[in-house]
């Protein structure tokens, strides 16, 4: 399932630098979850085929993260938010209820346009 998950996130920054044809047979293949048989039945070219086109986009989506860092900077940029979200959690614990509801109101706006 991680695979699958990490798989889904390169495509989501970097989906769009794969040609047309490789994008929709690893849309298929990822994000639909069909078989390799199936596409390939259904845009009439091999198993193999399919299989190729598929290994070929996830490495090309692995070679543009490790180039970019793209989705490795929005997971640490999430995992901060998430921990200034924890710590206004805290200081409403200890009294600070305002300012932590500003700080909580923040933090969740950056969490909505992430």
């Amino acid at each position: 399932m991680e695979k699958i998950v990490e798989q889904a996130m390169l495509y989501d920054f970097y989906g769009e630098l794969l040609g047309e044809h490789q994008k929709a047979v690893f849309e298929e293949y990822v994000l639909d979850n069909f078989s390799l048989g199936e596409i390939a039945e259904e845009r009439g070219i091999s198993r193999q085929g399919v299989h190729d086109l598929v290994k070929r986009a996830d490495r090309a989506l692995k070679e543009y993260e490790e180039k970019l860092h793209l989705v490795s900077k929005f997971m640490a940029v999430k995992d901060r938010v998430n921990r200034i979200y924890d710590i206004s959690g805290e200081l409403a614990k200890e009294g600070n209820s305002e300012l932590a509801q500003k700080i909580c109101g923040i933090a969740g706006e950056i969490m909505d346009e992430l």
